[in-house]
């Protein structure tokens, strides 16, 4: 299995803005990937819909529980990886089912809550080498927990 690599970006939303936290797979903003498959698959709205996901906006718990899939049970069995451009998540999220092995993460099953009708799955899966998953959510932890301070 090849496996894709993570990182989370972690910057102000404009000038002076709260956190926001955007996944990085293979170097490409989340944002954008999903952008350009909504896009090609002439969904309506599409483009400029997501942005990240703003920790002081809604108390996702721990990022090590949440991009474990283990995040507050108010979401359902799928975890927001994505929010909606306005910042807040509720609003126009991207989940995913997040599968965690003792080798790899797996992000799938991805679905926009809000248009049931649409078919995400030619989108992903992502398989992430464990290891480098937990190094990237752990650094992502740091930044979130200087930032909050």
């Amino acid at each position: 299995m090849t496996s894709n690599e993570i990182r989370f970006d972690c910057r102000h939303r404009g000038s002076g803005g709260p956190l926001e936290i955007v996944p990085h797979i293979d170097g490409a903003p989340l944002t954008e990937m999903i952008d350009g498959f909504e896009i090609a698959a002439g969904m309506q709205p599409a483009g400029d819909a997501y942005g990240g996901l703003i920790p002081e906006f809604f108390r996702f718990g721990p990022m090590e529980e949440h991009f474990h899939g283990r995040s507050t049970g108010a979401m359902g069995p799928k975890t927001p990886v994505l929010g909606c451009e306005c910042g807040e998540w509720g609003c126009w999220p991207l989940l995913a089912g997040i599968i965690v092995t003792p080798d790899y993460v797996t992000w799938d099953s991805f679905e926009q809550p809000h248009r049931q009708t649409r078919d995400y799955s030619g989108f992903g899966p992502f398989y992430f080498d464990r290891y480098q998953y937990d190094d990237a959510v752990n650094a992502l932890s740091a930044a979130v927990s200087s930032e909050m301070m």
